[in-house]
Parts: C-alpha cells; sequence; structure tokens
C-alpha cells in the first residue's frame, strides 16, 4: 500500500468509526459541542501518532510475552501529556471532557493501531497510518457535532448560527438533539449513507439459510 492510500484509506473506506465501529463512547458522549469534539479530535489524532511512532521504534525490542503491557504504557503516558497540557492551557476543556480523555488509553481505534499496524511497520507508515485513522474518526465527530450543536442549540462552538424563536427569531431548537441517542442515530444513518454507496462494506451473513428442495420431492 502506498504513503498515500495508507494516509486515505481510513477516511471513508475504512473508517474505524463507520466501518469497524470504534471510538463508539466518545463519539455518543462528546459530540453535543463542536468544540468539544474538535478537542477530542486533536487530543486523539495526537496519542495515535506519539503511540504508533514509540511503538513502531521499539517494535523490533518488545518480548511477544509483554508487548500489550508495553503498548498500554506508552499510550497512558502519552493521554497524561495530553491531559495535563488540557488542564494547564484550557482547563474549561479538561472540565468538559474530564474522563474521556483519559479513556483514550482505552480507545479501540489507539489499541488498534498499535497491534495491527505499528507492530508491523516502521515508523513513517506508522505515523501516516495514525494520521489517516484520526482524520477519518475526527470526521466522524465533526459531522455528528455539527448537526446536533446546530439543531439542538441553533449555533456552532458556541456561536449562534439561527436566531432563536424566544428570542424574536425562526428556528425551534430542540433538545433531543443534545442527548446522546441523537448521536446513535445519526452514526446509523452514516453508516447505513456510506454502506448503500460503498456496498462492498456490508458485512456478509453470519450463515446462508437452507434452500428448500422442490415440493415434488418432499
Amino acid at each position: 500500500m502506498s504513503s498515500m492510500q495508507t494516509l486515505t484509506t481510513p477516511l471513508v473506506r475504512q473508517n474505524p468509526v463507520t466501518l469497524h465501529v470504534l471510538g463508539i463512547c466518545s463519539a455518543l458522549a462528546i459530540t453535543n459541542s463542536l468544540t468539544s469534539s474538535l478537542i477530542m479530535s486533536v487530543a486523539l489524532t495526537t496519542v495515535l501518532i506519539i503511540s504508533n511512532a514509540a511503538i513502531s521504534a521499539v517494535r523490533h525490542y518488545l518480548p511477544s510475552s509483554v508487548r500489550l503491557l508495553v503498548q498500554i504504557t506508552i499510550i497512558a503516558s502519552a493521554v497524561t501529556v495530553i491531559d495535563q497540557f488540557l488542564s494547564a492551557y484550557m482547563p474549561d476543556a479538561a472540565r468538559t471532557l474530564s474522563v474521556y480523555i483519559s479513556l483514550i488509553v482505552t480507545n479501540c481505534i489507539v489499541l488498534g493501531r498499535a497491534e495491527a499496524c505499528a507492530m508491523k511497520n516502521g515508523i513513517g507508515t506508522s505515523i501516516l497510518d495514525a494520521l489517516g485513522n484520526g482524520m477519518g474518526y475526527s470526521i466522524i465527530l465533526i459531522f455528528v457535532a455539527t448537526i446536533r450543536e446546530l439543531m439542538g442549540a441553533g449555533t456552532l462552538m458556541g456561536f449562534p448560527i439561527f436566531k432563536l424563536a424566544h428570542e424574536g427569531g425562526w428556528f425551534q431548537e430542540n433538545a433531543l438533539f443534545l442527548l446522546a441517542p441523537s448521536a446513535f442515530f445519526i452514526i446509523g444513518f452514516l453508516v447505513w449513507g456510506i454502506r448503500t454507496w460503498k456496498p462492498e462494506q456490508n458485512e456478509k451473513p453470519d450463515f446462508e439459510p437452507m434452500p428448500l428442495p422442490p415440493r415434488e420431492e418432499r
């Protein structure tokens, strides 16, 4: 796979959220705000790049018996740096995201790319893979957050876009979009749309029913 394919394949064709259904917890929890989604996207992408690069650099020195322990230690160290940075320079965002930044340690996207890519490829390829998967995750979060905040509050990043009805405008905000179930449905419709556009992403059925014999043979 070329460098460009490594970078672009996770955007749609093998998107970690819509194809592999990973990182769903944060996609449901923090996408009621575009600001929070942008910060979370940057945080996860940064952790992906740091962890993939570090794990790829030491992959030849890792015994298989401790590789998962080392991977999680590296990921947790990167997450701690990001968490402390947010606490120091963006305290409001740190309070809003709170536990979800820490949960990046157990995010299946980060762990999956460490095992599937960083342990098998060089640093350059691992960084491109991390950047591609981070961008794929970010696209979904930003898309969902834009719909939820716009329809739920009439704002984007806290700035008013639509004039609300109780302020003399025409837009009536819908608080349902600010609740987590709305993200579930938005992502569901997004998955349906992408798999209709790209039917090769549809999973094969677990089993196929046995055909019935012709009526005259029964």
